[in-house]
């Protein structure tokens, strides 16, 4: 197993510089920011009665975030939309947010295509590729991003880019000073998770090394800490290259709490993800479903949010998430950065 303070390892270790990427968050969320907020021509928000956000795997995660910070304060419903289809209430007066960080997304250009027939107003969130020409075409709003990330490195630019063009248009108010703070929190967090902190200071090292050995499972309440939970699952999926599960609370105690049966836990590590000032009737739900989770043999930690505003909680939990999942390839030798798998489907279902 690779030893995490041993620097020059860890440099050759990881060639992509995945590292220095999810280290680069706090620098993303302003500039995308800023550029979201400037995007030209987006639509009128005048008469919008629903949002849709359309996406796959890491740029997907833009909508998750809008929703999980908006949807209880906006007056249209917000959906995520995984797939090619759009639901049949989009339509002329649907604002549909197309994300794809490569621009070449089937699932997502299906969907921005269904939009424009539809007549739905369109804004799309790329760094390129066939949606960005399709924009140029049709005169449509694009959010343009920067190329060279892995999608799911490029989170800042994708939902920060997004949350800029959708307060632009006038649908959620400023988030000016949120963003500062977040980026704030951002920096201070990503420099104790540095790869130049020892591992007895640095926690995600810590949740690392404990995940070698064991299957992580992520809870999160239900709102923007059960989105980063997911993130984490993700996260540990394409960068580590492991299984990994995310359950919400309260929802898995109607579930999930049931299988934490006597033995079944000896393989599973728990990482819940816990935030200052949680629903009241979910808070005490946290340390009565980890000590059934214990007496099963599960191995349980908790990380803590910092920060305000609901965006800075949620991405500090994501980047200590992020961290934790890169050390966690690296102590296992595994290269970080490649997804030959999702390549691999890709071709077969191109028929290559």
């Amino acid at each position: 197993m690779t030893d995490l303070d041993d620097l020059g390892v860890l440099r050759g270790a990881d060639p992509g510089g995945m590292l220095a990427a999810v280290g680069g968050l706090s620098e993303q969320c302003r500039r995308s920011y800023e550029a979201g907020h400037a995007t030209e021509g987006l639509p009128s928000a005048e008469g919008v009665t629903a949002i849709a956000v359309c996406g796959m795997g890491g740029s997907a995660v833009a909508g998750d975030v809008f929703r999980a910070l908006y949807v209880d304060r906006l007056g249209v419903p917000v959906q995520v939309v995984r797939g090619p289809s759009l639901p049949e209430f989009c339509g002329l007066h649907t604002l549909v947010v197309a994300s794809s960080y490569s621009g070449n997304t089937a699932e997502s250009l299906a969907c921005f295509e269904e939009a424009v027939h539809r007549g739905c107003r369109i804004v799309a969130v790329t760094s390129g590729g066939r949606m960005a020409d399709r924009t140029a075409e049709l005169d449509l709003a694009r959010v343009a991003v920067p190329a060279g990330f892995q999608p799911r490195a490029a989170l800042g630019w994708l939902a920060l880019g997004t949350l800029g063009a959708i307060e632009a248009m006038g649908l959620i108010p400023s988030l000016a000073g949120d963003v500062d703070e977040a980026a704030t929190e951002l920096a201070s967090l990503a420099a104790s998770l540095a790869p130049e902190v020892p591992t007895e200071q640095n926690l995600a090292k810590r949740v690392a090394l404990a995940a070698t050995s064991r299957t992580p499972v992520i809870w999160g309440a239900e709102g923007f800490a059960a989105v980063a939970a997911m993130r984490w699952k993700t996260q540990f999926n394409e960068n580590a290259k492991v299984p990994a599960f995310f359950s919400s609370v309260p929802e898995l105690d109607h579930n999930e709490i049931v299988g934490w049966s006597a033995g079944t836990g000896e393989r599973f590590l728990l990482v819940a993800l816990r935030a200052e000032g949680e629903h009241p009737e979910i808070a005490p739900r946290f340390p009565l479903s980890e000590d059934i989770a214990r007496r099963a043999g599960v191995q349980v930690e908790e990380v803590w949010a910092r920060g305000r505003s609901a965006l800075a909680r949620l991405l500090t939990l994501v980047t200590v998430g992020d961290f934790a999942s890169v050390y966690l390839a690296l102590a296992r030798g595994v290269d970080p950065t490649p997804v030959e798998v999702v390549e691999q489907l890709k071709r077969s279902l191109a028929g290559g």
